[in-house]
């Protein structure tokens, strides 16, 4: 579904992503791994569109997605969830979620997809009023999540899912990604919770100054201690 072939990318004269190359394929989860600073973020931002200088070849579900701006990878059904949430101040929960409808014919579906996200997502049923800017941390974040599933992606870049919640609400959100999958929706996580991302992904790529330096099967990595301190120790 995703091949990354030789992608750079550069914050200014910082050359952050250095020729990376991994594939997904459908209806996988895949961790991307590595201390902070090790390029993982600007690699999904690259992947999705977001940095203004890059080059390689990025290739999404057959097409060649480089070029393209970020709105047309989302209506491709590419989507990313940020680091940072990005709830809109002043909007309510519902008016948050109609925001990943990605264009004006989906309006229709959107008493049906708000009904499903309601069903997935109990707490934000309960807030649905309420404004996004006052739920806890960790209700955010599922409401950014939440807002990327109202598009009906085939793909999700999910940064950081679980930086800053409470460990129950780490554990529905983990849960959450397994139904996912399940339902054949495929994901991408920059997760620092290792062990946890670990757990669910089928395979995982280790970052390291802006290069992949290691790569194996999920339980492989899992199970191999000296890779995880080597490379992922915060």
């Amino acid at each position: 579904m995703l091949q990354v072939q030789g992608l750079d990318a550069w914050y200014d004269r910082s050359h952050v992503v250095q020729g990376l190359s991994f594939e997904v394929k459908a209806g996988e989860i895949v961790t991307l791994m590595g201390r902070n600073g090790a390029g993982k973020t600007s690699t999904l931002r690259a992947i999705m569109g977001l940095m203004s200088k890059r080059a390689g070849s990025v290739r999404f579900d057959g097409h060649d997605i480089l070029a393209l701006p970020a709105h047309a990878r989302w209506h491709l059904g590419l989507a990313y969830v940020p680091e940072e949430r990005r709830i809109v101040p002043g909007l309510t929960v519902r008016e948050n979620l109609r925001l990943g409808l990605i264009a004006g014919s989906e309006r229709g579906m959107e008493a049906e997809r708000i009904a499903g996200i309601a069903q997935t997502f109990p707490r934000l049923a309960e807030r649905m009023n309420q404004e996004g800017t006052s739920l806890s941390g960790g209700e955010q974040q599922m409401l950014a999540i939440a807002r990327a599933m109202m598009a009906r992606p085939r793909l999700i870049l999910l940064d950081e899912p679980s930086e800053g919640i409470m460990p129950l609400l780490v554990h529905e959100m983990f849960e959450l990604f397994r139904r996912m999958k399940r339902q054949g929706t495929t994901l991408v996580l920059v997760e620092q919770n290792v062990e946890r991302a670990l757990q669910i992904s089928d395979r995982a790529y280790i970052l390291d100054q802006g290069r992949i330096v290691h790569h194996g099967a999920a339980e492989e990595l899992l199970a191999d201690r000296e890779i995880q301190e080597r490379y992922c120790a915060v």
